[in-house]
């Protein structure tokens, strides 16, 4: 009897493709700590990582992922199109922002 496995593939977390977006400059991850994630990414960006993390995502919507997002990028420190994340929430929340289906 063979026992079930799940697939081998690994789907990065929010945070490291948050990470990727606001193209930092290569790092010597030995010797440089304490780095700032505290870059400028777009909405598109945000929205680009939140179908990535579409289906590990417990939100019905893709705007549920997206705010779930916006949450990342708020503990690191990043802004989205210049506001702060919990700005750009709120403004989908009064529907001034739309987030597409899918």
């Amino acid at each position: 009897s063979v026992t079930p496995r799940p697939p081998a593939g690994v789907a990065p977390a929010a945070s490291p493709l948050l990470v990727k977006s606001p193209r930092e400059p290569v790092r010597d991850r030995k010797k440089v700590k304490n780095i700032k994630h505290d870059g400028d990414i777009t909405l598109d960006e945000v929205i680009d990582v939140a179908r990535k993390m579409r289906e590990r995502s417990m939100a019905r919507k893709l705007e549920g992922t997206v705010k779930e997002i916006l949450g990342t990028a708020r503990s690191l420190g990043c802004t989205i199109n210049g506001e702060t994340p919990a700005d750009t929430l709120e403004m989908i929340n009064d529907g001034d922002i739309v987030i597409p289906e899918n």
